[in-house]
């Protein structure tokens, strides 16, 4: 533990040093942690050693001692087959009895598809491809034959019905029939992320939880009639500062999360002490988010380190009252109580666990999510997309027979699909400098307030007391001077990306969501580009009802447009409603959400 005592004075001094970032805390914002471990019966992929079933079993179990050993509880999800094994009922009915709670994995099986009376594709007893391993791979009478297969032998071991899921990813028709049928109260399914494992997840409630559309889960819903009533979190604890632009331009990104098996994340005692005081000190709006715990997939040799890291600093912040342990179900019942709809919530990372000296602060809300990001002095807006529970799911109805998956929501900003190392796209504050000449702005450390539903960032030019202020509420952004300098905001993107904006005019910038493109390495040696055409194309819109929009495609320097103030100010609003036209076959025509 010296070691991990050194990187905790450390990281102080760190804190300490960075006098220059202001900030107000948000001692209103509970600070959630659930410790989630899901349980495999059996892992097919080549392994040296292997990881037999035993192996994966003796996981749980340590992963069960450990968190028994620092008096925490956690949710333990298991798939359909482990749900079979004596040894995994045994273990589990113990820990239940000292308050955790075991849930479903929602991972498909041979065991559980030949249980509803269905033929099993698979190339293995477990097979990870997304038309085989996931519900979206099946139609809508075999998604709820095999719910009912599940929540059967789940109450005959249990002698209850499970009120928790969890899943890379569940299609709104299989989580809608849970809820409907069998009362869950609480789902999780991935953080954000490009092709990592042929899965992608981007441009959703960034953390925290939300409530899905019923005609897409991974899209939050504006409206209680429009959501399904199961709040859904984002599991994994991604890193809010490096994540996003890991595999930038779209390639499969690599990994930066809370899990303890990787030793440069969550495996590390630096970044760890740096992510826990990011989500549990820095401030809030709302309440924040993380799920600590492991897939019993990876064995108990690799995650040891990173949960012996882990457990005491949870344990410890606990003991301290600054976080709430809970169950995944606790959470989803609390979250219930506090919320009709998906709330606004945001958080920040306010120092840097790196020498990049990076700051970013991340906004959601049911309409729209933002990303803010400082390196050193230089400011972006670094992404927004949208949100409208009209967008419907292609896996809504219709099995998929692709073998990876796509999930998105509406892009206004993409910092990450639509930059290269060299360019990086975003939104970028420009003024005019003394000497007469437009440039980018240096700015200084944000200040960041929340009050209510609301959260403000301000800062300043670097060296001056010109400050600035970006205003966010659920459905608008406000962006604002006080003082006499001659600003706007530019939106640069690659050139050669493919962008969804289909018209540019003064007061609002229409786009469409036709098809989504990245890269995936299957190894060293092969790589192959996907691109998935949506089988239901949506039409979106942005207006800004202070200012004015200035299409600069033409300029043909990576330019797309820019922002200009009125009277000091730009009003963006994210809820926009589209205009009445005759859809096309397979098109949908979006509307504004009241």
């Amino acid at each position: 533990m010296k070691r991990y005592t050194t990187y905790f004075l450390l990281l102080v001094g760190i804190l300490a040093s960075s006098v220059n970032v202001q900030s107000q805390s948000s001692s209103d914002a509970p600070r959630i942690v659930n410790i989630v471990n899901f349980i495999r019966q059996l892992e097919p992929r080549n392994c040296n050693p292997p990881r037999t079933e035993e192996v994966l079993y003796q996981t749980t179990l340590e992963e069960a001692n450990s968190l028994k050993s620092h008096h925490l509880i956690g949710t333990y999800l298991i798939q359909y087959d482990a749900l079979l094994n004596p040894k995994y009922q045994k273990l589990l009915k113990e820990e239940m009895a000292r308050g955790c709670e075991v849930g479903a994995w929602w991972e498909i099986t041979q065991p559980h598809v030949e249980a509803a009376g269905m033929t099993w594709r698979g190339r293995f007893p477990w097979d990870w491809y997304a038309n085989v391993g996931f519900t979206t791979g099946y139609t809508t009478g075999e998604r709820e034959m095999l719910v009912d297969v599940y929540m059967k032998k789940f109450k005959e071991v249990f002698g209850k019905y499970p009120t928790s899921v969890g899943s890379w990813f569940i299609d709104a028709h299989t989580l809608a029939f849970m809820h409907d049928k069998y009362h869950i109260v609480a789902a999780c399914n991935c953080r954000d992320q490009v092709g990592t494992d042929g899965y992608t997840l981007w441009g959703g409630y960034w953390g925290q939880g939300y409530y899905p559309s019923r005609k897409n889960s991974y899209m939050p819903a504006q409206t209680k009639d429009g959501q399904i009533d199961v709040p859904m979190f984002r599991m994994l604890g991604s890193d809010p500062t490096y994540q996003y632009d890991y595999g930038i331009g779209g390639k499969a990104q690599g990994v930066l999360t809370l899990e303890p098996v990787y030793k440069n994340a969550g495996g590390s005692a630096q970044w760890v002490d740096w992510f826990f005081h990011s989500l549990f000190v820095d401030p809030a709006l709302g309440f924040t988010y993380t799920q600590a715990g492991q897939e019993n997939s990876f064995t108990w040799s690799n995650i040891q380190p990173g949960f012996e890291i882990q457990m005491p600093l949870l344990e410890k912040y606990q003991n301290d009252k600054q976080i709430r342990v809970q169950t995944l179900s606790e959470t989803g019942k609390w979250f219930k109580k506090e919320y009709s709809v998906t709330p606004a919530t945001a958080m920040s990372a306010l120092t840097d666990f790196r020498t990049d000296n990076k700051k970013t602060v991340w906004f959601n809300s049911r309409f729209y999510r933002a990303n803010l990001l400082w390196t050193g002095s230089s400011f972006r807006i670094r992404d927004i997309h949208l949100f409208n529970e009209n967008d419907k799911s292609d896996y809504l109805e219709l099995p998929d027979t692709s073998r990876v998956v796509v999930f998105t929501t509406l892009p206004f900003v993409d910092g990450c699909l639509w930059s290269s190392e060299e360019h990086l796209a975003g939104l970028r504050l420009m003024y005019k400098n003394a000497d007469g000449n437009i440039v980018e702005a240096a700015c200084s450390a944000p200040e960041v307030l929340t009050a209510g539903k609301k959260l403000s960032v301000r800062w300043k030019l670097d060296g001056t007391t010109t400050a600035f202020t970006m205003s966010f509420d659920e459905d608008q952004l406000k962006i604002s001077c006080k003082d006499k300098v001659e600003w706007f905001m530019e939106m640069t993107a690659l050139p050669s990306v493919q962008l969804p904006y289909t018209e540019i005019t003064e007061k609002r910038i229409d786009a469409r969501k036709t098809d989504f493109r990245f890269s995936v390495s299957q190894n060293e040696s092969t790589k192959y580009n996907f691109v998935k055409t949506v089988a239901y194309p949506f039409n979106y819109a942005v207006e800004c009802t202070t200012g004015r929009f200035v299409d600069t495609r033409n300029l043909g320097n990576g330019s797309v447009f820019k922002i200009e103030p009125d009277n000091q100010e730009i009003q963006l609003n994210f809820n926009v409603p589209m205009k009445i036209e005759k859809p096309e076959p397979g098109q949908s025509v979006s509307f504004g959400i009241q």
